[in-house]
């Protein structure tokens, strides 16, 4: 069943890939939110549909950027306004600082972006816009650190979000200890050990129960986060948790980013629709 599940993905996706790309127009928007909680104005951008009216409301996908990166990163991915117009939803791309792993750090307060994501950048977007506001028209997804942040984020508030994404993410970070800036976040390792066991994703499971977060979940075969997802994948298995989960030949790049967001736009269109 997995398999064949696999296979509708991957020609539904490849079918998307040949679609005329002509006429598409969506709009992009720049703004600045303020953050009371760290006490600073953070960008993000919002990718609009060409079809949008003040008369209908439209899903919301997040989209968070990888570590050393900015809200700028996934407006890379050429087909990412084909996706927007495509499939009639917000893509939402909020900037997460260069190394915050979309967490609130239990050793620096000054570093609170899970508190600014789901208290202060998610509202603003609903109030601002015509958005489906309920966990029936609100996706997160990310990639490298943004693939930890989005499910941790998701994990952590299932009243926020419906479905949730991650491709290439660092979705076990005890690995790499002195990695990317997070013994900055959480302290090192060794001196902190209960920060990293309990905001690592593979230990956050116990959050979950069946059918009710959408999940999707890709990884590259060449990438060194491989590993941790394939553990991730078996141990959802184990839980009983539904989930889809991709591996393609692929390494930590943007050459395979720029084709996983493909599989994981559908897979939120998909859930938008039901």
């Amino acid at each position: 069943m997995q398999i064949k599940n696999y296979l509708i993905i991957l020609s539904l996706a490849s079918a998307f890939t040949l679609m005329p790309m002509q006429g598409f127009s969506a709009k992009t928007d720049t703004l600045h939110t303020r953050s009371a909680a760290m006490h600073k104005d953070i960008p993000a951008i919002v990718i609009i549909p060409d079809s949008y009216s003040a008369s209908k409301s439209y899903p919301v996908l997040y989209l968070l950027h990888g570590y050393s990166g900015d809200a700028k990163d996934w407006t890379r991915v050429k087909a990412l306004n084909e996706l927007v117009d495509c499939y009639n939803m917000f893509v939402v791309l909020p900037d997460g600082g260069y190394s915050s792993w979309y967490l609130d750090s239990p050793v620096d307060s000054t570093w609170r972006y899970e508190t600014y994501i789901i208290n202060e950048l998610i509202p603003f977007i609903d109030a601002h816009y015509n958005t489906v506001a309920s966990t029936k028209g609100r996706a997160i997804s990310g990639l490298s650190m943004g693939g930890h942040g989005a499910l941790y984020l998701a994990f952590r508030h299932q009243d926020v979000f419906g479905a949730a994404g991650s491709t290439s993410g660092g979705v076990d970070i005890r690995p790499f200890p002195m990695n990317w800036d997070l013994p900055k976040r959480l302290g090192t390792y060794a001196e902190h050990p209960q920060n990293w066991e309990q905001n690592t994703i593979i230990n956050m499971l116990h959050l979950l129960q069946p059918n009710k977060l959408a999940l999707i979940i890709d990884c590259g075969t060449s990438d060194f986060f491989f590993d941790v997802n394939c553990h991730l994948h078996q141990e959802l298995l184990y839980r009983n948790i539904p989930h889809d989960f991709i591996a393609r030949p692929g390494a930590h790049t943007w050459e395979y980013w720029n084709n996983s967001i493909l599989y994981q736009a559908l897979f939120f269109h998909n859930f938008f629709r039901h």
